[in-house]
């Protein structure tokens, strides 16, 4: 399962890099706003940035219009900008059109605001590189995005699709967990949850431990 960092925030993306497990980042207009990137050219440059910090990772660059046209025009913009590129585009009538569009010229795509199995259908169908389903959300709701993936993961298996399943939405380390055991190809996460993999209190209890005895031989 990959690793992707889900910010527009530079130092937390060069913190997950730096661990060594850092496969990609996704980030949207809200994360860009969150830190401070206002206006079109400073998005598409602090897009640049992002990949020329992550080198050989996929970076998720959302499109803002919902009608087909302007959605292929802001999306081939944003595939311009470098090689690892993958549109973003939600899960609308006008954004299934414009994924075949893009799989049709050779642009990948990742699906995003996918809260049902069908919604995965369609995307596959149309030949999205990533599907998005918001687990967070769909908890949110009532319903178990947990269990969402697995099916997902299900449909995929027995019908074929290479979609990936990039599992979005994303509150706790338990999700991350969750999400491997569910059969989820990416998992996209804050900073936060994915340090919180290291944590364990016999491993800090453990490593004091090793410590004292250490100072035994000095």
């Amino acid at each position: 399962m990959k690793f992707f960092i889900d910010t527009a925030d530079l130092e937390q993306i060069k913190e997950a890099n730096d661990l060594g497990i850092l496969d990609g980042v996704t980030t949207n207009p809200s994360l860009m706003a969150k830190v401070g990137i206002k206006g079109q050219e400073a998005v598409y440059q602090h897009y640049k940035t992002i990949c020329e910090i992550v080198k050989d990772g996929d970076i998720s660059a959302e499109v803002v219009s919902t009608d087909f046209n302007g959605i292929v025009e802001e999306g081939k913009k944003l595939a311009a900008l470098h090689k690892n590129i993958v549109v973003k585009v939600p899960m609308i009538k006008e954004g299934v059109k414009a994924i075949k569009w893009f799989t049709d010229n050779g642009i990948r795509t990742n699906c995003t605001l996918v809260f049902s199995a069908g919604q995965a259908i369609l995307a596959a169908k149309a030949g999205a590189a990533y599907v998005s389903p918001f687990l967070g959300r769909i908890d949110d709701s009532g319903w178990d995005g947990v269990q969402l993936i697995e099916q997902i993961a299900e449909i995929y298996a027995v019908q074929g699709y290479e979609t990936e399943i990039l599992a979005a939405s994303i509150r706790s380390s338990l999700h991350i967990i969750q999400c491997a055991e569910a059969g989820a190809d990416v998992i996209t996460s804050p900073l936060e949850p994915i340090l919180g993999l290291l944590k364990h209190p016999l491993t800090d209890i453990g490593l004091a431990k090793f410590l004292e005895d250490a100072k035994k031989f000095n």
